[in-house]
């Protein structure tokens, strides 16, 4: 059957079979930032912003994404024009092995869309649907907190560019 998807703000026709999952299809597609894990939705690493809400990809049908905005970890900036978060989680050596990077960033995204001043309690619990064995959270956390206490330096949606991130 065919669905339009609206992924990264790019509407176009997906061919899909009714029991492929958002996951299959978005990195069938070239999506690679979405990660493949568990499959059960428990270790968060398949998340994407469905509808301005962070979903695990990999317990959703493709087709129940239908007519809803979906942003991947693609979508939020690029090698040259980094979303703060990216440029955070570089700048504070929150990336380990990066597996769970994409959803972690995500999963933060979300949070500050919707409450641009979380504490440090509310990133945690924000955090708390990805599995990481790297990190510990601890780096994680901390770039998250300097995006929201810098913001005003950085603007909600400012990118910046890679060669400027040490």
């Amino acid at each position: 059957m065919e669905i339009q998807l609206t992924v990264n703000g790019t509407s176009r026709a997906f061919v899909v079979e009714p029991a492929d999952t958002l996951l299959h299809v978005l990195r069938r597609e070239g999506f690679l930032g979405v990660k493949h894990g568990c499959e059960d939705g428990s270790c968060g690493m398949c998340a994407v912003i469905l509808d301005g809400r962070v979903v695990n990809s990999c317990t959703m049908l493709a087709a129940q994404a239908e007519g809803k905005p979906i942003t991947t970890i693609e979508g939020i900036g690029t090698r040259d024009a980094l979303h703060p978060l990216q440029a955070a989680f570089v700048e504070v050596g929150a990336v380990q092995c990066g597996y769970c990077t994409p959803a972690m960033i995500l999963a933060a995204k979300a949070l500050l869309d919707q409450n641009p001043h979380p504490t440090e309690a509310e990133v945690r619990d924000a955090l708390s649907g990805v599995l990481c064995r790297c990190t510990g959270y601890v780096k994680p956390v901390e770039a998250i907190m300097r995006v929201v206490n810098h913001r005003g330096d950085l603007g909600q949606g400012e990118v910046r560019d890679a060669a400027t991130v040490q």
